[in-house]
Protein backbone atom coordinates (compact mmCIF):
# COMPACT_ATOMS: atom_id res chain seq x y z
CA UNK A 1 0.00 0.00 0.00
CA UNK A 2 0.99 3.38 -1.26
CA UNK A 3 0.37 7.05 0.66
CA UNK A 4 -0.96 9.05 -2.45
CA UNK A 5 -4.09 9.40 -4.13
CA UNK A 6 -3.59 6.66 -6.48
CA UNK A 7 -3.01 4.52 -3.54
CA UNK A 8 -5.74 4.91 -1.18
CA UNK A 9 -7.88 4.51 -4.31
CA UNK A 10 -6.36 1.24 -5.65
CA UNK A 11 -6.15 -0.47 -2.48
CA UNK A 12 -9.05 0.74 -0.28
CA UNK A 13 -9.88 -2.15 0.54
CA UNK A 14 -6.43 -2.85 2.00
CA UNK A 15 -5.97 0.04 4.30
CA UNK A 16 -10.01 -0.41 5.31
CA UNK A 17 -9.49 -4.04 6.47
CA UNK A 18 -5.80 -2.32 8.18
CA UNK A 19 -8.11 -0.18 10.29
CA UNK A 20 -7.51 2.98 8.57
CA UNK A 21 -10.16 6.14 7.76
CA UNK A 22 -9.94 7.36 4.58
CA UNK A 23 -11.24 10.14 3.40
CA UNK A 24 -14.96 9.98 2.60
CA UNK A 25 -15.40 13.18 0.76
CA UNK A 26 -15.34 13.85 -3.02
CA UNK A 27 -11.67 15.00 -3.25
CA UNK A 28 -11.70 15.99 -7.06
CA UNK A 29 -14.76 18.42 -6.06
CA UNK A 30 -13.42 19.59 -2.82
CA UNK A 31 -9.63 20.02 -4.56
CA UNK A 32 -11.99 22.35 -7.75
CA UNK A 33 -13.61 24.34 -4.78
CA UNK A 34 -10.56 25.04 -3.54
CA UNK A 35 -9.06 26.50 -6.41
CA UNK A 36 -11.23 28.66 -7.02
CA UNK A 37 -12.42 30.15 -4.11
CA UNK A 38 -9.91 29.47 -0.96
CA UNK A 39 -11.02 29.37 2.76
CA UNK A 40 -7.86 28.87 4.75
CA UNK A 41 -4.19 29.02 3.71
CA UNK A 42 -1.81 27.55 6.53
CA UNK A 43 2.16 28.56 7.26
CA UNK A 44 4.24 25.87 8.81
CA UNK A 45 2.71 22.44 7.47
CA UNK A 46 4.43 20.79 10.22
CA UNK A 47 3.50 17.83 13.13
CA UNK A 48 0.46 19.64 15.02
CA UNK A 49 -1.07 21.26 11.96
CA UNK A 50 -1.36 17.73 10.34
CA UNK A 51 -2.49 16.04 13.69
CA UNK A 52 -5.05 18.77 14.50
CA UNK A 53 -5.94 21.53 12.44
CA UNK A 54 -5.92 19.42 9.10
CA UNK A 55 -7.55 16.04 10.76
CA UNK A 56 -10.38 18.63 12.21
CA UNK A 57 -10.95 20.13 8.26
CA UNK A 58 -10.90 16.72 7.44
CA UNK A 59 -13.79 15.89 10.18
CA UNK A 60 -16.07 18.82 8.73
CA UNK A 61 -15.57 17.66 5.29
CA UNK A 62 -16.31 14.35 5.17
CA UNK A 63 -19.59 15.02 7.19
CA UNK A 64 -20.39 18.18 4.24
CA UNK A 65 -19.86 21.69 6.48
CA UNK A 66 -17.01 22.39 4.46
CA UNK A 67 -16.69 22.02 0.67
CA UNK A 68 -13.27 23.25 0.56
CA UNK A 69 -9.68 22.28 1.86
CA UNK A 70 -6.22 24.04 3.10
CA UNK A 71 -3.60 25.14 1.17
CA UNK A 72 -0.43 24.33 3.09
CA UNK A 73 2.55 26.81 2.48
CA UNK A 74 6.70 26.42 3.87
CA UNK A 75 8.58 29.32 4.51
CA UNK A 76 11.93 28.43 6.24
CA UNK A 77 12.12 24.71 5.24
CA UNK A 78 10.97 24.02 1.51
CA UNK A 79 12.39 20.43 1.06
CA UNK A 80 9.49 19.57 3.92
CA UNK A 81 7.12 20.40 0.96
CA UNK A 82 9.24 19.15 -1.75
CA UNK A 83 10.44 15.83 -0.30
CA UNK A 84 7.24 14.71 2.25
CA UNK A 85 4.21 16.78 1.21
CA UNK A 86 4.14 16.33 -2.69
CA UNK A 87 5.38 12.75 -2.89
CA UNK A 88 2.10 11.57 -0.85
CA UNK A 89 -0.19 14.06 -2.84
CA UNK A 90 -0.11 16.16 0.34
CA UNK A 91 -1.91 13.14 2.40
CA UNK A 92 0.01 11.95 5.98
CA UNK A 93 -1.42 9.77 8.09
CA UNK A 94 -2.29 10.46 11.82
CA UNK A 95 -1.73 7.97 14.73
CA UNK A 96 -3.38 8.96 17.86
CA UNK A 97 -2.20 7.09 20.36
CA UNK A 98 -4.47 6.28 23.10
CA UNK A 99 -4.02 5.84 26.61
CA UNK A 100 -5.91 2.40 26.50
CA UNK A 101 -2.73 1.64 24.21
CA UNK A 102 -4.70 1.21 21.06
CA UNK A 103 -3.55 3.37 18.00
CA UNK A 104 -6.45 4.70 15.70
CA UNK A 105 -4.97 5.41 12.12
CA UNK A 106 -6.57 8.04 10.12
CA UNK A 107 -5.64 8.57 6.24
CA UNK A 108 -5.71 12.73 6.55
CA UNK A 109 -6.55 14.38 3.05
CA UNK A 110 -7.65 17.58 3.84
CA UNK A 111 -4.29 19.53 2.53
CA UNK A 112 -5.26 20.23 -1.65
CA UNK A 113 -2.20 22.05 -2.36
CA UNK A 114 0.72 22.65 -0.78
CA UNK A 115 3.48 25.07 -1.32
CA UNK A 116 7.39 26.54 -0.91
CA UNK A 117 6.78 29.84 0.27
CA UNK A 118 9.89 31.24 -2.01
CA UNK A 119 10.11 34.75 -3.37
CA UNK A 120 12.45 33.45 -5.91
CA UNK A 121 10.33 31.07 -7.02
CA UNK A 122 8.49 32.82 -9.18
CA UNK A 123 5.80 30.23 -10.20
CA UNK A 124 5.29 29.43 -6.36
CA UNK A 125 4.90 32.98 -5.12
CA UNK A 126 2.71 34.27 -7.97
CA UNK A 127 0.15 31.01 -7.12
CA UNK A 128 0.23 32.33 -3.18
CA UNK A 129 -0.38 35.87 -4.48
CA UNK A 130 -3.45 34.97 -6.11
CA UNK A 131 -4.44 33.09 -3.47
CA UNK A 132 -4.13 35.79 -0.98
CA UNK A 133 -5.84 38.19 -3.50
CA UNK A 134 -8.64 36.13 -3.63
CA UNK A 135 -12.05 37.51 -2.22
CA UNK A 136 -13.15 34.24 -0.93
CA UNK A 137 -9.94 33.97 1.75
CA UNK A 138 -10.91 34.36 5.35
CA UNK A 139 -7.82 33.26 7.53
CA UNK A 140 -3.88 32.43 7.56
CA UNK A 141 -3.32 30.78 10.10
CA UNK A 142 0.84 29.83 11.06
CA UNK A 143 2.15 27.74 13.14
CA UNK A 144 5.89 28.59 12.91
CA UNK A 145 7.19 28.20 16.22
CA UNK A 146 7.54 31.65 19.16
CA UNK A 147 10.97 32.16 17.43
CA UNK A 148 9.33 32.64 13.82
CA UNK A 149 7.70 35.60 14.85
CA UNK A 150 10.87 37.49 16.28
CA UNK A 151 12.86 40.13 14.30
CA UNK A 152 15.93 40.73 16.23
CA UNK A 153 18.54 38.66 17.57
CA UNK A 154 19.81 38.05 21.41
CA UNK A 155 20.88 41.65 21.61
CA UNK A 156 17.79 43.25 20.25
CA UNK A 157 19.74 43.65 16.90
CA UNK A 158 17.67 43.19 14.02
CA UNK A 159 18.10 40.28 11.76
CA UNK A 160 20.42 40.35 8.91
CA UNK A 161 17.40 38.85 6.82
CA UNK A 162 14.92 41.61 8.51
CA UNK A 163 16.85 44.76 7.57
CA UNK A 164 17.65 43.87 4.15
CA UNK A 165 13.99 43.08 3.68
CA UNK A 166 12.79 46.48 5.20
CA UNK A 167 15.83 48.02 3.03
CA UNK A 168 14.26 46.45 -0.59
CA UNK A 169 10.84 46.29 0.01
CA UNK A 170 7.96 43.37 -0.95
CA UNK A 171 8.78 42.42 -4.02
CA UNK A 172 11.55 39.59 -3.63
CA UNK A 173 11.89 39.69 0.38
CA UNK A 174 13.76 36.67 1.81
CA UNK A 175 12.73 36.48 5.82
CA UNK A 176 9.79 34.35 6.73
CA UNK A 177 7.39 36.99 7.73
CA UNK A 178 8.62 39.44 5.19
CA UNK A 179 7.22 36.81 2.20
CA UNK A 180 4.01 36.54 4.13
CA UNK A 181 3.81 40.54 4.18
CA UNK A 182 4.82 41.01 1.19
CA UNK A 183 1.26 38.44 0.18
CA UNK A 184 -0.31 40.52 2.46
CA UNK A 185 0.25 43.57 0.42
CA UNK A 186 -1.30 41.83 -2.81
CA UNK A 187 -4.17 41.28 -0.67
CA UNK A 188 -4.57 45.05 -0.06
CA UNK A 189 -3.35 45.87 -3.44
CA UNK A 190 -6.38 44.00 -4.87
CA UNK A 191 -8.94 45.66 -3.09
CA UNK A 192 -7.96 45.90 0.39
CA UNK A 193 -9.62 42.83 0.91
CA UNK A 194 -10.81 41.49 4.59
CA UNK A 195 -8.38 38.76 6.47
CA UNK A 196 -7.29 37.10 9.84
CA UNK A 197 -3.82 36.18 10.63
CA UNK A 198 -4.18 33.65 13.22
CA UNK A 199 -1.03 32.43 14.94
CA UNK A 200 -1.77 28.55 16.60
CA UNK A 201 1.69 28.19 18.15
CA UNK A 202 2.41 27.63 21.47
CA UNK A 203 2.89 30.64 22.98
CA UNK A 204 1.63 33.47 25.48
CA UNK A 205 -0.21 36.50 23.31
CA UNK A 206 0.46 34.98 20.09
CA UNK A 207 -1.78 37.31 17.76
CA UNK A 208 0.40 40.09 19.52
CA UNK A 209 3.39 38.97 18.20
CA UNK A 210 1.99 38.01 14.63
CA UNK A 211 0.63 41.78 15.02
CA UNK A 212 4.28 43.44 15.89
CA UNK A 213 6.05 41.43 13.13
CA UNK A 214 3.32 42.49 10.27
CA UNK A 215 2.87 45.99 11.12
CA UNK A 216 7.02 46.54 11.91
CA UNK A 217 7.50 45.22 8.07
CA UNK A 218 4.24 47.11 6.92
CA UNK A 219 5.64 50.27 8.61
CA UNK A 220 9.15 50.80 7.57
CA UNK A 221 8.01 49.56 3.54
CA UNK A 222 6.00 52.74 3.66
CA UNK A 223 8.51 55.19 5.64
CA UNK A 224 10.53 54.32 2.92
CA UNK A 225 8.22 54.95 -0.10
CA UNK A 226 8.37 51.50 -0.87
CA UNK A 227 4.75 50.26 -0.03
CA UNK A 228 1.73 52.60 -0.66
CA UNK A 229 0.80 54.59 2.36
CA UNK A 230 -2.38 53.32 2.97
CA UNK A 231 -0.83 50.09 3.64
CA UNK A 232 0.33 50.68 7.12
CA UNK A 233 -2.83 51.88 8.27
CA UNK A 234 -4.84 48.85 6.79
CA UNK A 235 -3.03 46.25 8.75
CA UNK A 236 -3.82 48.05 11.91
CA UNK A 237 -7.25 48.12 10.85
CA UNK A 238 -8.77 45.09 13.12
CA UNK A 239 -11.90 45.47 10.34
CA UNK A 240 -9.12 45.06 7.72
CA UNK A 241 -6.76 42.66 9.51
CA UNK A 242 -7.25 40.91 12.76
CA UNK A 243 -4.69 38.95 14.48
CA UNK A 244 -6.50 37.19 17.10
CA UNK A 245 -5.18 35.19 20.00
CA UNK A 246 -5.47 31.68 20.31
CA UNK A 247 -4.86 29.00 22.96
CA UNK A 248 -3.53 25.41 21.36
CA UNK A 249 -2.77 22.17 23.58
CA UNK A 250 -1.83 18.73 21.38
CA UNK A 251 1.07 16.70 22.57
CA UNK A 252 2.40 15.60 18.91
CA UNK A 253 6.24 14.29 20.13
CA UNK A 254 8.23 13.97 16.75
CA UNK A 255 7.40 10.62 14.24
CA UNK A 256 8.25 7.49 16.12
CA UNK A 257 10.20 4.53 14.88
CA UNK A 258 7.62 2.01 16.62
CA UNK A 259 4.45 3.91 14.91
CA UNK A 260 6.52 3.66 11.71
CA UNK A 261 7.09 -0.05 12.18
CA UNK A 262 3.34 -0.34 12.97
CA UNK A 263 2.37 0.91 9.98
CA UNK A 264 4.90 -0.95 7.73
CA UNK A 265 3.74 -4.03 8.96
CA UNK A 266 0.39 -3.33 7.60
CA UNK A 267 1.38 -2.38 4.23
CA UNK A 268 2.37 0.24 4.28
CA UNK A 269 5.87 1.64 1.83
CA UNK A 270 7.68 4.82 1.44
CA UNK A 271 6.85 5.59 4.82
CA UNK A 272 11.24 6.81 5.60
CA UNK A 273 11.54 9.72 7.21
CA UNK A 274 12.80 12.71 6.09
CA UNK A 275 15.94 14.75 7.75
CA UNK A 276 15.88 17.68 5.48
CA UNK A 277 19.58 19.29 4.52
CA UNK A 278 18.49 22.35 7.72
CA UNK A 279 18.04 19.41 9.95
CA UNK A 280 14.49 19.13 10.00
CA UNK A 281 13.13 15.40 10.83
CA UNK A 282 9.80 14.94 9.04
CA UNK A 283 7.79 11.87 8.05
CA UNK A 284 4.37 11.12 6.27
CA UNK A 285 3.05 9.91 9.29
CA UNK A 286 2.28 12.08 12.56
CA UNK A 287 2.04 10.32 16.09
CA UNK A 288 0.12 12.56 18.82
CA UNK A 289 -1.79 11.91 21.50
CA UNK A 290 -6.21 12.13 21.51
CA UNK A 291 -6.95 15.13 23.68
CA UNK A 292 -6.61 18.36 22.16
CA UNK A 293 -7.94 22.22 22.15
CA UNK A 294 -7.71 24.48 20.31
CA UNK A 295 -9.48 28.44 21.26
CA UNK A 296 -9.31 31.33 19.19
CA UNK A 297 -10.69 34.74 19.52
CA UNK A 298 -13.49 35.36 17.27
CA UNK A 299 -12.28 38.02 15.21
CA UNK A 300 -12.51 37.70 11.87
CA UNK A 301 -13.03 40.36 9.46
CA UNK A 302 -14.09 38.66 6.48
CA UNK A 303 -16.02 35.42 8.11
CA UNK A 304 -14.68 32.13 9.14
CA UNK A 305 -14.59 28.55 8.67
CA UNK A 306 -17.33 26.66 10.92
CA UNK A 307 -14.69 24.45 13.00
CA UNK A 308 -16.32 25.38 16.19
CA UNK A 309 -18.83 22.36 14.37
CA UNK A 310 -15.29 20.42 14.25
CA UNK A 311 -15.14 21.12 18.25
CA UNK A 312 -12.73 24.30 18.12
CA UNK A 313 -13.76 27.35 20.51
CA UNK A 314 -14.20 30.35 19.59
CA UNK A 315 -14.45 32.97 22.22
CA UNK A 316 -13.54 36.79 23.18
CA UNK A 317 -10.02 37.39 23.94
CA UNK A 318 -10.35 37.98 27.77
CA UNK A 319 -11.43 34.54 27.94
CA UNK A 320 -8.34 32.64 25.24
CA UNK A 321 -6.22 34.69 27.92
CA UNK A 322 -7.54 32.90 30.90
CA UNK A 323 -7.86 29.43 28.83
CA UNK A 324 -3.82 30.40 28.01
CA UNK A 325 -2.56 31.03 31.37
CA UNK A 326 -4.36 28.37 33.04
CA UNK A 327 -2.35 26.25 30.77
CA UNK A 328 0.64 27.52 30.49
CA UNK A 329 1.22 28.76 34.53
CA UNK A 330 -0.74 25.96 36.27
CA UNK A 331 -2.41 22.69 34.72
CA UNK A 332 -0.32 21.47 32.07
CA UNK A 333 3.27 23.54 31.50
CA UNK A 334 4.93 23.66 34.67
CA UNK A 335 4.03 19.64 35.20
CA UNK A 336 5.74 19.24 32.03
CA UNK A 337 8.73 21.16 32.88
CA UNK A 338 9.18 19.75 36.23
CA UNK A 339 9.07 16.48 34.65
CA UNK A 340 11.90 17.31 31.74
CA UNK A 341 14.16 18.29 34.28
CA UNK A 342 13.88 15.92 36.76
CA UNK A 343 13.54 13.24 34.39
CA UNK A 344 16.73 14.15 32.33
CA UNK A 345 18.60 13.63 35.98
CA UNK A 346 16.95 10.72 36.75
CA UNK A 347 17.77 9.07 33.39
CA UNK A 348 14.13 9.06 32.37
CA UNK A 349 13.64 8.84 28.17
CA UNK A 350 10.11 8.87 28.18
CA UNK A 351 7.14 11.15 30.52
CA UNK A 352 5.07 8.41 30.77
CA UNK A 353 7.68 6.21 32.68
CA UNK A 354 8.17 9.41 35.23
CA UNK A 355 4.65 9.17 35.90
CA UNK A 356 5.21 5.28 37.38
CA UNK A 357 7.28 6.88 39.99
CA UNK A 358 4.79 7.63 42.26
CA UNK A 359 7.80 10.66 44.15
CA UNK A 360 7.78 12.52 40.67
CA UNK A 361 3.80 11.42 40.23
CA UNK A 362 3.18 12.97 43.92
CA UNK A 363 5.41 16.54 42.83
CA UNK A 364 3.75 17.51 39.83
CA UNK A 365 0.53 17.11 41.75
CA UNK A 366 1.31 19.11 44.83
CA UNK A 367 2.50 21.54 41.78
CA UNK A 368 -0.33 21.85 39.94
CA UNK A 369 -3.22 21.08 42.73
CA UNK A 370 -1.62 22.57 45.99
CA UNK A 371 0.94 25.67 44.76
CA UNK A 372 -1.24 25.84 41.23
CA UNK A 373 -4.97 26.06 41.56
CA UNK A 374 -5.24 28.39 44.48
CA UNK A 375 -4.62 31.25 42.46
CA UNK A 376 -5.92 29.48 38.79
CA UNK A 377 -8.13 31.94 36.89
CA UNK A 378 -11.10 29.86 35.64
CA UNK A 379 -11.90 30.92 32.27
CA UNK A 380 -15.55 29.76 32.63
CA UNK A 381 -15.69 26.98 28.99
CA UNK A 382 -12.95 24.62 30.49
CA UNK A 383 -12.76 23.77 34.39
CA UNK A 384 -9.29 23.85 35.83
CA UNK A 385 -9.75 21.04 37.76
CA UNK A 386 -11.02 18.57 35.57
CA UNK A 387 -7.96 19.57 32.86
CA UNK A 388 -5.13 19.05 35.83
CA UNK A 389 -7.01 15.61 36.41
CA UNK A 390 -7.43 14.64 32.38
CA UNK A 391 -3.34 15.93 32.25
CA UNK A 392 -2.49 13.87 35.41
CA UNK A 393 -4.26 10.54 34.76
CA UNK A 394 -4.54 10.19 31.62
CA UNK A 395 -2.40 12.39 29.28
CA UNK A 396 1.14 12.76 30.67
CA UNK A 397 0.84 9.11 31.51
CA UNK A 398 -0.17 7.70 28.13
CA UNK A 399 1.69 4.35 28.20
CA UNK A 400 1.72 5.07 24.45
CA UNK A 401 2.82 8.80 23.76
CA UNK A 402 6.66 8.59 22.55
CA UNK A 403 7.67 12.16 24.42
CA UNK A 404 10.65 12.99 26.39
CA UNK A 405 11.85 14.85 29.10
CA UNK A 406 15.25 15.97 27.01
CA UNK A 407 12.30 17.27 24.21
CA UNK A 408 10.24 19.22 26.93
CA UNK A 409 13.66 20.40 28.48
CA UNK A 410 14.42 22.56 25.40
CA UNK A 411 14.38 26.24 25.92
CA UNK A 412 13.52 25.88 29.62
CA UNK A 413 15.13 29.42 30.59
CA UNK A 414 12.51 31.21 28.25
CA UNK A 415 9.78 28.87 30.39
CA UNK A 416 10.32 29.52 34.13
CA UNK A 417 8.99 32.76 34.26
CA UNK A 418 5.82 32.03 32.46
CA UNK A 419 5.34 28.49 34.08
CA UNK A 420 6.23 29.32 37.72
CA UNK A 421 7.17 33.44 38.02
CA UNK A 422 3.42 34.16 37.35
CA UNK A 423 2.16 31.52 40.20
CA UNK A 424 5.10 33.85 42.37
CA UNK A 425 3.36 36.92 41.80
CA UNK A 426 -0.45 35.36 41.82
CA UNK A 427 0.92 34.34 45.76
CA UNK A 428 2.51 38.08 46.17
CA UNK A 429 -0.46 39.68 44.95
CA UNK A 430 -2.92 37.69 47.34
CA UNK A 431 -3.00 39.06 50.76
CA UNK A 432 -4.58 35.58 51.76
CA UNK A 433 -1.75 33.58 50.56
CA UNK A 434 2.20 33.67 51.34
CA UNK A 435 4.93 32.75 48.92
CA UNK A 436 6.79 30.48 52.16
CA UNK A 437 4.05 28.37 51.48
CA UNK A 438 5.47 27.31 48.41
CA UNK A 439 8.06 24.55 48.50
CA UNK A 440 7.37 22.81 45.51
CA UNK A 441 8.06 25.23 42.79
CA UNK A 442 11.55 26.09 44.43
CA UNK A 443 12.41 21.96 44.28
CA UNK A 444 12.03 22.46 40.48
CA UNK A 445 14.62 25.92 40.44
CA UNK A 446 17.25 23.94 42.71
CA UNK A 447 16.35 20.67 40.01
CA UNK A 448 16.75 23.31 36.72
CA UNK A 449 20.41 24.60 38.79
CA UNK A 450 21.37 20.98 39.14
CA UNK A 451 20.26 19.93 35.62
CA UNK A 452 22.64 23.07 34.38
CA UNK A 453 25.60 20.97 35.53
CA UNK A 454 25.03 18.65 32.72
CA UNK A 455 25.64 15.59 35.45
CA UNK A 456 22.74 13.08 35.97
CA UNK A 457 21.62 11.66 39.51
CA UNK A 458 24.44 8.67 38.91
CA UNK A 459 27.29 11.30 38.14
CA UNK A 460 27.31 10.40 34.42
CA UNK A 461 27.41 13.28 32.75
CA UNK A 462 24.44 14.27 29.91
CA UNK A 463 23.96 16.33 26.62
CA UNK A 464 21.71 19.44 28.11
CA UNK A 465 18.72 20.35 25.61
CA UNK A 466 18.80 23.48 23.26
CA UNK A 467 18.51 26.45 24.76
CA UNK A 468 19.41 30.03 24.03
CA UNK A 469 20.95 31.07 27.35
CA UNK A 470 22.99 28.11 27.94
CA UNK A 471 26.30 30.17 27.81
CA UNK A 472 25.17 32.52 30.25
CA UNK A 473 23.33 30.37 32.91
CA UNK A 474 26.09 27.43 32.97
CA UNK A 475 28.85 29.18 34.03
CA UNK A 476 27.01 29.97 37.54
CA UNK A 477 26.93 26.69 38.15
CA UNK A 478 30.10 25.76 36.51
CA UNK A 479 32.47 25.73 40.20
CA UNK A 480 30.11 23.28 41.82
CA UNK A 481 30.35 19.44 41.75
CA UNK A 482 28.92 16.12 43.32
CA UNK A 483 30.44 15.19 46.42
CA UNK A 484 31.70 18.79 47.52
CA UNK A 485 31.98 20.16 50.89
CA UNK A 486 30.84 23.14 51.92
CA UNK A 487 29.73 25.12 48.25
CA UNK A 488 30.12 28.71 47.88
CA UNK A 489 26.15 29.29 46.82
CA UNK A 490 26.68 32.51 46.56
CA UNK A 491 27.57 31.96 42.83
CA UNK A 492 24.26 31.81 41.93
CA UNK A 493 22.78 35.40 43.44
CA UNK A 494 23.07 36.70 40.47
CA UNK A 495 21.66 34.37 38.77
CA UNK A 496 18.14 33.71 40.96
CA UNK A 497 17.79 37.78 41.03
CA UNK A 498 17.23 37.39 36.82
CA UNK A 499 13.78 38.34 36.53
CA UNK A 500 13.59 37.17 32.92
CA UNK A 501 14.29 33.75 33.69
CA UNK A 502 12.29 33.42 36.88
CA UNK A 503 9.72 36.05 36.34
CA UNK A 504 10.65 37.36 40.12
CA UNK A 505 13.75 38.14 41.69
CA UNK A 506 14.18 35.61 43.87
CA UNK A 507 16.67 36.99 46.09
CA UNK A 508 14.40 40.13 46.63
CA UNK A 509 11.50 37.58 47.89
CA UNK A 510 13.61 35.58 50.18
CA UNK A 511 12.80 32.31 47.91
CA UNK A 512 16.24 32.00 47.48
CA UNK A 513 17.30 30.63 50.53
CA UNK A 514 14.95 27.34 49.92
CA UNK A 515 16.39 26.80 46.55
CA UNK A 516 20.05 27.09 47.81
CA UNK A 517 19.12 24.59 50.37
CA UNK A 518 17.34 22.10 47.90
CA UNK A 519 20.30 22.75 45.50
CA UNK A 520 22.91 22.10 48.20
CA UNK A 521 21.35 18.67 49.32
CA UNK A 522 21.29 17.74 45.62
CA UNK A 523 25.27 18.29 45.25
CA UNK A 524 25.96 15.81 48.40
CA UNK A 525 26.46 12.87 45.83
CA UNK A 526 24.97 9.82 43.60
CA UNK A 527 21.52 9.38 44.24
CA UNK A 528 20.97 13.04 46.28
CA UNK A 529 18.18 14.11 43.76
CA UNK A 530 16.06 11.36 44.42
CA UNK A 531 17.14 11.73 48.25
CA UNK A 532 15.95 14.98 47.88
CA UNK A 533 13.03 14.45 46.22
CA UNK A 534 12.40 11.49 48.88
CA UNK A 535 12.84 13.43 51.83
CA UNK A 536 10.68 16.64 50.52
CA UNK A 537 7.83 15.32 48.23
CA UNK A 538 5.05 14.51 50.79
Amino acid sequence: MKLTLEGIKKDRDAFLAAGYRLPAFDYSQVAENTKKRPVWIHFGAGNIFKAFQANVLQTLLNEGVMDTGLIAAEGYDYEIIEKSSRPHDNLSILATLKADNTVEKTVVGSIMRSYVLDSKNQAEFSALKRIFSSPSLQMASFTITEKGYSLTDAKGRLLSAVSEDFASGPQTPDSYLGKVVSLLYARYLNGKLPIAMVSMDNCSHNGDKLYAAVTAYADAWCDKGLAEAGFSAYVRNPLSVSFPWTMIDKITPRPDARVEALLKEDGLEELDPVVTSKNTYIAPFVNAEECEYLVIEDSFPNGRPPLDKGGIIFTDRETVDKVEKMKVCTCLNPLHTTLAIFGCLLGYTLISQEMKNPLLKKLVEQIGYKEGLPVVVDPGIIEPKAFIDEVVNVRIPNPFLPDTPQRIATDTSQKLAIRFGETIKAYEKNPSLDTADLKYIPLVFAGWLRYLMGVDDQGSPFALSPDPLLESVTPYVSGFSLGQAQPDLSALDGLLANEKIFGVDLTANGMDGLVKKYFSEMLKGPGAVNNVLEKYVQ
